[in-house]
């Protein structure tokens, strides 16, 4: 495998050229031994040179929304992976020339759907103990006896039945928990999670829950999914887990709901804006914890990744079917889709 430095990116390769988005020069993809491709290593300010004659681009850097900035220079690009399970930054509504064209979406499905479970649960277990207070106290220093909830037969609606939606699913039912699914479609006897209801009609459907998961794949359709409705509907201590992606949540409705009682709590690791900012009144909400959007990244995320690629890159050069293949039109890779 051989690599180009951006100031002597040039045409004419012998091999074909993959344009790799990386946050800064330092961060780089771990390793992608056994590709034979020119890698283009760049960031946002070199990409449009690093994607001119490039036929597959690597989205290292999942966030950037620098892509449709040099869409212009990539006449060439056959293959986008984005190194995210959502494709929501890639595939946003001010992009519809790639939504339109034959470039191939691929993304990292299946790499986040066990760590972030384990976040979820938890995340699950953490409310029902209570960890909270315990941890308040133990701040001021003060020895108070109190009583917790086990999780045992308690209700859990994961929205989003994908892969991660399906793993909170089994890991929450080995934990002795009832679930159920929302997604685009109603239906029973689903392998993991029995019955899906219609996440269109989440407000009447969340009254049964006592943790509300959002795994969902940011759409036009799930945009602000949770509002005001829906959080009105939830038990008055019932735990809004979000997992999924910010904008899943109305976070107006989300504060008040808090400040109200009208909900028991929330652990969030997704936000509208990223970083959250240090004056943002969600830092202080009650009952609230907050984690910078690590839910899934557990040690060695990174070389999962840069193996999960390189194993689609040597599918692509040898012309056979590509894994994770995203439904640009849904904006998320469809049931076991190749």
């Amino acid at each position: 495998m051989r690599t180009t430095p951006s100031s002597q990116l040039r045409g004419g390769s012998a091999e074909p050229v993959i344009a790799v988005l990386c946050e800064k020069p330092t961060d780089r993809p771990p390793g992608l031994d056994g590709v034979a491709a020119d890698l283009r290593y760049c960031t946002a300010d070199d990409l449009a040179a690093a994607v001119r004659g490039a036929r597959a681009l690597l989205l290292w850097d999942f966030f950037s929304t620098a892509v449709r900035d040099v869409w212009h220079e990539a006449m060439d690009l056959e293959w986008i992976h984005v190194t995210a399970a959502g494709v929501d930054t890639l595939l946003c509504p001010d992009f519809p020339e790639l939504r339109d064209s034959d470039v191939v979406v691929t993304n990292a499905r299946g790499v986040f759907d066990r760590p972030i479970a384990e976040y979820v649960l938890g995340a699950v277990l953490a409310h029902a103990k209570d960890s909270r207070t315990s941890y308040a106290l133990q701040r001021e220093h003060r020895w108070q006896h109190r009583e917790t909830r086990g999780i045992a037969r308690a209700h859990a609606l994961v929205v989003g039945t994908g892969g991660i939606g399906r793993e909170i699913a089994r890991l929450l039912c080995a934990a002795g928990m009832q679930v159920r699914g929302a997604g685009r479609v109603a239906r029973t006897d689903d392998p993991d999670f029995g019955d899906v209801v219609a996440s269109a009609d989440l407000a009447g459907e969340v009254g049964w829950c006592d943790h509300l998961v959002l795994a969902a794949p940011l759409t036009s359709s799930t945009r602000g999914l949770v509002d005001e409705a829906v959080l009105s509907a939830m038990k008055p201590d019932a735990h809004l887990v979000n997992i999924g992606r910010g904008p899943l949540v109305d976070e107006s409705a989300l504060l008040s709901a808090l400040r109200d009682n009208q909900i028991g709590g929330a652990t969030l690791d997704v936000f509208n804006t990223e970083p959250l900012p240090p004056d943002h009144p969600l830092w202080d909400a009650p009952n609230v914890t907050i984690s910078a959007h690590m839910a899934g990244d557990v040690v060695g995320w990174r070389e999962t990744l840069a193996e999960q690629f390189a194993d689609n890159a040597r599918r692509w050069l040898a012309g056979e079917p590509l894994m994770n293949v995203v439904d640009k039109k849904l904006g998320y890779v469809p049931g076991d889709s190749r």
